[in-house]
Parts: C-alpha cells; structure tokens; sequence
C-alpha cells in the first residue's frame, strides 16, 4: 500500500464528520489555524477524516499520519482509542497525540513535536522507498 492510498471508511461517517467540524473544539480550532493550507512544512491537512469506522481530529494522506487531540471526552475512551488506533496502524497509519491543554497552553512545544516528528517520518518514508 503507498503513501497516497485511499483508506476505505464508512459512507455514513462523511456526515458525522461535517458535524464535528462545524462543532470544533477550541484546541482543534487553535491546532488547525498553524496546519491549515500547507503552513506546516508544506503538508496538507484535513480536518475530520473518516478512516475505516472512525473519524481522525487531522490527518496528513501523503504522511499517512493521524494527528489527535486528546480531551476530556477521551479520559473514559482509553481502551477504544487503543483498539482505533491499532486498527488504523495495520493500514501504515502513524499517530500522534496531544493533550487538549497542551495545545491551548503550549503550542510552540506542540509544533515543534509536529515537526520532529514529521521530519523524522519524513526520513523513514524516504529510506523505505529506496
């Protein structure tokens, strides 16, 4: 599977994603301004994504990375959140989360951990294709 393979994921969810964009929370709203329209090492994002059953807060197709905020909704959805993102993975998917107050407090430290870890990925996907 390369890098710009579409990942399948249910028709129904297009609508829920809508939903939860136009409903953002306010650390998805600040994460968003800084990544939006290639501003991050000139990646494109999307915001919302429907992957298999789930829907991804951001996500990169050409990185095949999962950006996540992690907020108060997900301190009692650990074991889902786990098994999600097991099942994204098996499809070359690479995450990476953040704390919802991180990225409210501290977005300096939040881009630069974006950007190490998407250097580095960057590094990976270069050497594999080689």
């Amino acid at each position: 599977m390369s890098k710009n393979d579409i990942i399948p994921y249910r028709e129904d969810l297009k609508a829920k994603a809508r939903e939860l964009r136009k409903n953002s929370t306010l650390s998805e709203i600040l994460l968003w301004q800084v990544i939006k329209e290639r501003k991050l090492l000139n990646y494109q994002f999307h915001r919302q994504v429907p992957l298999l059953d789930f829907i991804v807060d951001f996500y990169c197709h050409e990185l095949k990375l999962a950006v996540e905020i992690d907020g108060d909704s997900h301190n009692y959805s650990y074991d889902y959140d786990t098994l999600r993102q097991a099942e994204l993975e098996k499809y070359g998917i690479r995450f990476l989360r953040f704390d919802d107050l991180e990225v409210k407090k501290d977005m300096p430290n939040v881009l630069r951990t974006l950007q190490a870890f998407i250097l580095n990925l960057k590094t990976i996907v270069t050497a594999d294709q080689q």
